[in-house]
């Protein structure tokens, strides 16, 4: 599993699969490998994003609990 933490992350890794912003990059999580998951770096100016982008708690984040427990077995 990959996570790829934050914008420069995400560039890197993805190259040209990158999207224009960050919420757009990790709004489309699930277009990407499986193994590959695209994160918000975890810092506390991050809280406001956080709250512009509720989906991140309620859709992605169980899914990456899943993942990784799956990949702790």
């Amino acid at each position: 599993m990959t996570l790829l933490v934050g914008a420069f992350a995400q560039r890197y890794h993805l190259g040209a699969a990158v999207k224009k912003t960050l919420a757009e990059t990790v709004g489309a999580w699930r277009d990407y490998p499986a193994n590959v998951m695209p994160l918000p770096h975890p810092s506390w100016r991050n809280t406001g994003w956080l709250k512009r982008n509720p989906w991140f708690e309620t859709d992605l984040l169980p899914e990456l609990r899943r993942r990784v427990s799956s990949a702790l077995r």
